[in-house]
């Protein structure tokens, strides 16, 4: 991700100065939007599920590093990285890259895996249905595989493998790459706890997406992600202080106390040990997880995904004895989908809108906080339908429907019902981003052209060009329009062309439930909301 776009403001000691979240009540002012015009929209165009699907889960095939396997889809890719981790001592070669450039962020990364484990939870047997389940495990295990790797001994993480500042003075494909590998890590006298405990939720979560088919690996991600959560929970710190190249990428502005929330919730589940609860239920207050009320979940700011799991917990009778808290996550959690519903008293707590009716929170890659809600939304919907609850927001009482109706508003806009009449998900549709902000997708393919091309020569001959990327990003979900729906196809704008994996994690268990509604003729229900 280019550099401009992660230099943020940090978080005062008493949260009162954040442009991302605040106590109680946020500082996103809503525009003018008309939610019916969404489902009217949405029901007008009808779009192909399956085929978007399949094309999400082949994009983090184009972001692969390292050694690419026999059955690799994406031909234009070659192998990469292969000298990660040679110069520290440690067998770093693997993972993903972020984005449009080659640095390998351990944050955005795990967040990935765990949305990506999170979906196929939830999702399984839609996604098992539609003939992508096996692909959606490869590109989870290509995560946990790197995640194993770098996870060298109970006290270190490697955090980083590259990094931006000399990333992007070059414009290469990764196959050439020059730019330095240096790689960086976190461990006991340099804490990274924000880092430990995503990466702990991701090995956790994947651990139960494995549990059945590879009984052996579950474990060993388990094993890794109680080593991770200890370590991370043990030393405190936040991630950026110790690794400090990654400050203007991928600085860690809320913190990690939600990650360590989030990694207990998960550990939780992977392992039913009351152990787990137990600490999210009694740094529920001190760490935030009550006391945030959140409209944004990121790779960043992990309450609203604490609170939206603590909720489920709630209707078990098992966990009855924590009621009194989790409730109060119950409250937190409905506050986010009630902000994304428009359903807030104070508007000035409700998420903007485009004029198209798209949630709109910041210029800098706002689809990455559309696919999430989307995500957030959707199972909280099923949550809702199983209990035969509706959600009660300050302005009005809405159902599950009503709920699914406008996440799949949302998904279809990404898919093209939005007034640049533009898919933002790349390689889907007819009409999607051709100049997307990949060095890859945008230099001649290693494997047609081997002939070395250098830092200079890549913006001089590829990146300059006017014409369309060579290679196109199937299954990129871009940054996408501003905030009056309008959306410049230009590789040199990053802000809106560049695609990173963590945009398009959410939406793969999004479209299997989207795809199963349409098999059951089921979405004809939505459009009257």
């Amino acid at each position: 991700m280019e550099k401009k776009m992660m230099v943020k403001q940090q978080l005062n000691n008493n949260h009162q100065n954040t442009p991302r979240f605040a106590p109680h009540s946020t500082l996103l002012l809503f525009s003018a939007a008309v939610f019916a015009i969404l489902a009217t929209t949405a029901a007008a165009q009808p779009f192909d599920y399956a085929d978007a699907l399949t094309k999400s889960l082949l994009y983090f095939e184009s972001q692969r590093s390292g050694r690419l396997p026999y059955n690799q889809r994406v031909t234009w890719r070659d192998h990469s990285g292969l000298t990660d981790g040679l110069e520290q001592g440690v067998d770093l070669v693997g993972g993903y890259y972020d984005a449009g450039d080659h640095v390998k962020f351990g944050l955005p990364m795990a967040f990935t895996v765990t949305m990506l484990s999170w979906g196929i939870i939830e999702f399984h047997d839609e996604i098992a249905i539609a003939g992508e389940l096996e692909h959606a495990l490869e590109a989870i295990k290509w995560g946990t595989d790197y995640f194993i790797k770098a996870h060298t001994s109970p006290n270190v993480l490697w955090a980083e493998v590259g990094d931006g500042d000399t990333d992007h003075y070059c414009w290469q494909r990764p196959e050439d790459m020059t730019t330095s590998r240096q790689a960086y890590k976190i461990d006991q006298s340099n804490p990274g706890s924000d880092l430990a405990g995503e990466t702990a939720a991701a090995m956790a979560a994947a651990s139960i997406v494995f549990k059945k088919t590879n009984t052996h690996y579950s474990h060993l991600l388990l094993h890794h992600a109680q080593e991770l959560f200890e370590f991370g929970d043990k030393y405190r710190g936040k991630y950026d202080g110790s690794v400090a190249v990654v400050k203007n990428y991928y600085a860690s502005v809320s913190g990690y106390m939600d990650e360590l929330l989030w990694a207990a919730l998960w550990l939780y589940e992977a392992t039913d040990k009351e152990e787990y609860l137990k600490y999210v239920v009694n740094n529920a207050d001190a760490f935030g997880g009550i006391g945030w009320a959140i409209t944004e979940f990121s790779w960043d700011v992990k309450y609203a995904g604490v609170q939206i799991m603590a909720s489920k917990l709630l209707e078990k009778e098992k966990h009855k004895q924590h009621a009194h808290i989790l409730k109060q996550h119950r409250s937190k959690a409905e506050y986010y989908l009630c902000s994304c519903l428009n359903k807030n008293n104070d508007t000035t707590t409700n998420i903007d809108r485009t004029p198209g009716g798209l949630l709109y929170i910041r210029q800098w890659n706002n689809m990455q906080y559309v696919t999430t809600a989307a995500f957030l939304l959707t199972i909280y919907s099923e949550f809702l339908q199983d209990l035969n609850q509706n959600l009660r927001c300050p302005a009005g009482t809405v159902d599950h429907e009503e709920i699914l109706s406008f996440a799949k508003s949302q998904v279809d806009y990404v898919l093209g019902s939005n007034p640049m009449n533009m898919s933002y998900l790349v390689g889907y549709g007819s009409k999607y981003p051709t100049k997307v902000h990949h060095r890859g997708a945008s230099i001649v393919s290693y494997r047609e052209n081997k002939g070395f091309i250098g830092c200079t020569q890549g913006y001089d001959h590829w990146y300059n060009r006017a014409e369309v990327n060579p290679n196109v990003l199937v299954g990129a979900v871009v940054g996408g329009p501003d905030s009056e729906d309008n959306f410049w196809d230009q590789r040199d704008n990053y802000m809106q062309t560049e695609a990173c994996t963590y945009n398009t994690a959410p939406l793969v268990g999004v479209l299997a439930k989207l795809l199963q509604l349409e098999e059951n003729h089921e979405l004809e229900l939505l459009a009257s909301y």
